[in-house]
């Protein structure tokens, strides 16, 4: 924390039984990138950081490296991958949380290993592990669109899963930054009236883009589902309090340590109310993602999210912009 970035050079060698190299063709500034960064969050030092990006393979390891659709993953194929690569052996594996596997690697969150430093999306190329969900990209989705799907994406896409269905329901959205313009933009897909509540009137008027029903700076009573997506305490809260009888809240925003906020059992009971986390996604989700991108990109404007074009050189300026300039996401070309 407080030092900057260094770019450093290393070997790159062929991939080993069941990985696959790929080139990074584009990366964006995520939101847990820049908590690490300030110490919010828990992470290894050093590391490379970067866990949404898309990029083209180059080679593939001895094995059956497959994408998630069951299709092979051969060289000049374009691809994002998730944020996680799983044992699939482990408990949890095996109950259907691969997302949580025992042994768990996270790109972008690694300790940098001077004998297999490619974890990351700020580099040229990027090592995938066995156990990592992979999804070819259509042609037509540009990359600034694409990269976002690894992360923010896929993430919305577990969290619209979680909320259950949203045909005719009134659907709140706390935070209208990338992952939750992204709600607003699968839940009103699905049939939801969408209201979205964020401080930011700049935000909530991008939100209307994106089919949002109405927006506001206050919380509405009476939603049939509530997605919280910015991380706040207060919105949380406000979350909790917003649910009608037989209400689902979905937490997903709450990625680093805050303050902790109060619940009030009787009104669960009462209400009939579930609450749900999302943390991560599972390969389904990633796919998803891709498909909903694909499908709704030239009807919502998902590229103008994605601002900026700075080199491997230029990641401190990327976040630099990341952290005052108004676009939810900077882009970083390797290239």
């Amino acid at each position: 924390m407080g030092r900057p970035f260094t770019l450093v050079e290393t070997a790159t060698g062929a991939p080993g039984p069941g990985e696959v190299l790929v080139r990074v063709d584009l990366a964006t500034v995520c939101g847990s990138d820049l908590h690490t960064v300030s110490g919010r969050r828990p992470s290894p030092e050093p590391s490379v950081l970067g866990h949404e990006q898309v990029g083209t393979v180059v080679a593939v390891g001895e094995g059956d490296a497959r994408c998630v659709d069951g299709a092979p993953v051969v060289q000049g194929m374009r691809v994002v991958w998730s944020v996680t690569a799983s044992c699939g052996d482990c408990d949890r594996c095996a109950r259907g949380f691969p997302q949580k596997c025992r042994r768990l690697r996270k790109y972008g969150h690694e300790p940098l290993d001077d004998t297999a430093p490619l974890t990351g999306g700020f580099a040229t190329h990027c090592v995938l592990l066995p156990g990592t969900a992979i999804v070819a990209v259509p042609g037509g989705v540009p990359d600034a669109v694409a990269a976002p799907a690894s992360c923010a994406t896929a993430t919305v896409t577990a969290v619209i899963a979680a909320a259950g269905p949203l045909e005719g329901r009134r659907v709140l959205v706390t935070g209208a930054g990338m992952l939750g313009v992204t709600a607003v933009a699968m839940a009103s897909a699905a049939g939801a009236h969408v209201v979205v509540v964020d401080p930011d009137p700049a935000r909530r008027e991008q939100a209307l883009r994106f089919g949002a029903a109405e927006i506001g700076d206050r919380t509405p009573a009476d939603v049939d589902v509530a997605l919280e997506l910015s991380g706040k305490p207060v919105a949380v809260d406000a979350c909790l309090r917003s649910l009608a009888v037989g209400g689902t809240a979905v937490l997903a925003g709450s990625v680093s340590p805050g303050e902790p906020v109060a619940l009030d059992p009787e009104r669960v009971v009462r209400g009939l109310h579930t609450v749900v986390g999302v943390h991560n996604y599972r390969p389904v989700d990633l796919q998803d993602a891709v498909r909903f991108l694909a499908a709704h990109h030239r009807t919502h404007p998902f590229a103008e999210l994605v601002a900026g074009r700075f080199g491997l050189g230029e990641v401190d300026a990327a976040f630099e912009a990341a952290r005052t300039e108004g676009a939810m996401r900077q882009a970083v070309v390797p290239a």
